[in-house]
């Protein structure tokens, strides 16, 4: 693995802290978003991740300078990708958005350039002609806020070359992560194949209105001890790739119920600016979220 240069297309909540991540870690990185308004909501989510690396991993006020230092942005994809080594794609969960992007992408990317894929439920080989370049293509996800839960996933599709499957498994490495090899495809790769049920079931009982969300994730906090219920962790994914992901599964089923659910958190949530943990609100107001309260669990 040679890699020096990364750059990180897309530059929400994920893909900031991918970059950021990168860039601590010694890499030249440059962010890439579709216009400068994007590209500005990025170095604020970047600035703010200042606080949880000294609070988590006690960085020091020099390691973050240099970090920051190391990064570039542009809404230009040529001029973002010229000499990168590898891109790391984390744009929306929508496959004709995904497909189009990787079609611009393997026409202005160097030809030794590796893709990768952060898509959380979308398969490699969905995308894989599209970007010119099969073998040197793989899946690449990463957990939220990965400087704490720092996995990487790498995921093969039947055509990636394994030396390029190799050195995204050092990469991943490099960058601080506990690397995990997926042999074959996975929908929803390890993670999200464990986590995306409970989701879903969550979601499934709010629309039902079985009970609200908050007795939902009070129910699972007290009975497995786990220290989030499900809609906390929806918060931290964001809402919008909630109703991402809802949308596709009910266009690609026709189950009604996932029409429901995106539904749902269309009308309630994000046309009404909460959109998460990010944004200070989503089904909790923030930074004093109702399930941190000491009373919450009784």
């Amino acid at each position: 693995m040679n890699y020096k240069h990364i750059t990180v297309a897309g530059s929400g909540v994920l893909g900031s802290q991918i970059a950021f991540q990168t860039a601590y870690k010694g890499f030249d990185v440059t962010v890439y978003d579709i216009n400068d308004q994007a590209l500005a909501k990025a170095k604020e989510r970047m600035a703010e991740l200042k606080s949880h690396y000294v609070a988590d991993l006690n960085a020091s006020e020099e390691q973050l300078a240099a970090a920051y230092s190391r990064i570039a942005y542009n809404s230009d994809l040529a001029a973002a990708v010229s000499n990168s080594d590898l891109v790391i794609e984390a744009i929306p969960e929508v496959v004709q958005i995904k497909t189009d992007f990787y079609k611009k992408l393997g026409e202005v990317a160097p030809k030794n350039t590796i893709f990768a894929t952060n898509s959380s439920t979308l398969l490699p080989s969905q995308f894989a002609e599209a970007t010119g370049r099969p073998g040197q293509f793989l899946a690449l996800h990463f957990a939220n806020e990965i400087w704490r839960n720092n996995t990487a996933e790498v995921m093969k599709h039947p055509g990636t070359d394994n030396g390029v499957f190799e050195d995204v498994v050092a990469f991943a490495k490099a960058i601080g992560m506990v690397a995990l090899p997926l042999q074959k495809e996975q929908p929803g790769y390890i993670l999200n194949s464990l986590l995306v049920p409970l989701l879903e079931a969550a979601q499934q009982l709010l629309v039902r209105e079985i009970a609200d969300a908050e007795t939902i994730d009070k129910t699972w906090m007290v009975a497995t001890g786990a220290p989030l219920g499900p809609f906390a962790i929806l918060d931290v994914v964001g809402i919008n790739t909630a109703y991402n992901i809802g949308l596709a599964k009910a266009k690609a089923t026709g189950d009604a119920e996932f029409q429901n659910i995106a539904d749902l958190l269309k009308s309630e949530y994000i046309d009404k600016g909460k959109l998460g943990r990010a944004t200070g609100e989503g089904f909790y107001k923030y930074p004093n979220p109702n399930f941190l309260k000491p009373d919450f669990k009784s």
